[in-house]
């Protein structure tokens, strides 16, 4: 098969956090190269501008069973279903199995978390879903070790950003990331008191939301930071807190690449890591400064003083990240990847 692909990509979702905007940039490439798309799930307010800019229709969906509806009602339109996470495999598969083959579009599931689908109850959710299954894409080498059954690795790509000239960047620490208990805030608010940055003028700018955001308060006044730490909530203007910030932290042990830090990177802003899963490979070959010993406040507060007392190393590995995003990392790259899957799965 080649020429234009019907493609449908379903969510179980009614929020915008990282899958939800995977799902927007590469549903308008895809648009942008001639293909038909629409798009299942994700928070309308926040999805439907950029989709309806370039022809793509948005179904809303929170719960399981009205993704299954809303595939059940264009599984006849469409020559593909990409899903995105658990509950949109569970209900894409409710949706198609029913059908005899011959009449069942390609399903494709992009597995973005570095873990197995979980249970229900003792059985294996992957034991029900994977016979209906005709591809698995994984969106690093981190995530297809992590998950059951083979997989092709497809890295998730991102727009360029404007350059920013390294001395306009302000004396800034950023995490910008949901305050839930597996991102280890916590040890990125320790890592920076472990830094003693802000004695020296640095601010802790934690951007995000989440049921966590009360201890980790509580943490930075035990830990006497509280005066240069600044929670800020939810953010709209991520690019520019990115072309602002002098530093990314990004303590999370468990990303399946790692959105945010793969946008600091096309920013140009040189970041601090936990050294583990998706984080590894978006880092490969930089300065080994960027990276941290996972779950140590200490390792990350050595790192963190060692770039903020070095503004040219600050810069050299700022341009290399954004280099390597540019080369790595692009969202041609992940659209002609996705698509290739796409077509080997309808063969």
């Amino acid at each position: 098969m080649s020429g234009r692909l019907r493609i449908l990509h379903a969510i179980r979702s009614d929020g915008f956090s990282g899958v939800e905007q995977f799902v927007l940039r590469l549903a308008r490439t895809q648009a942008a190269d001639g293909h038909e798309v629409a798009v299942i799930g994700g928070d309308p307010p926040r999805m439907q501008p950029g989709l309806e800019e370039v022809g793509v229709a948005h179904v809303p969906a929170a719960r399981t069973q009205e993704v299954a509806r809303a595939v059940r009602r264009l599984v006849r339109e469409v020559d593909v279903v990409n899903t995105h996470m658990t509950a949109a495999d569970v209900a894409a598969v409710g949706a198609l199995a029913p059908l005899p083959r011959s009449r069942r579009p390609g399903l494709v599931a992009t597995c973005h978390f570095a873990r197995p689908r979980g249970r229900v109850g003792p059985v294996p959710i992957d034991a029900l879903v994977r016979r209906w299954i005709d591809a698995q894409i994984a969106i690093s080498a981190a995530v297809a070790v992590a998950i059951d059954g083979p997989s092709t690795v497809v890295h998730t790509g991102i727009e360029s950003r404007p350059e920013v000239d390294p001395a306009a960047r302000e004396r800034t620490v950023l995490m910008a990331q949901r305050l839930q208990p597996e991102k280890r805030t916590d040890v990125g608010v320790r890592a920076f008191a472990a830094s003693s940055l802000a004695a020296e003028g640095w601010v802790l700018d934690v951007a995000g939301i989440g049921p966590e955001r009360e201890s980790l308060e509580r943490l930075a006044v035990e830990l006497g930071i509280a005066a240069s730490v600044r929670f800020s909530g939810y953010r709209t203007d991520l690019p520019d807190l990115l072309a602002r910030a002098g530093l990314l932290l990004a303590p999370c042990p468990v990303e399946g690449l790692g959105l945010t830090l793969l946008e600091a990177m096309a920013s140009g802003l040189p970041p601090v890591a936990a050294d583990a899963a998706g984080h590894v490979e978006l880092l490969a070959g930089l300065d080994p400064r960027c990276r941290f010993t996972a779950d140590d406040p200490e390792s990350g507060g050595v790192r963190l003083r060692a770039l903020a007392a070095d503004p040219a190393g600050r810069a050299s590995l700022g341009a290399g990240a954004r280099e390597r995003q540019h080369a790595h990392f692009s969202l041609r790259a992940q659209a002609d990847g996705t698509e290739a899957v796409y077509r080997e799965a309808l063969r």
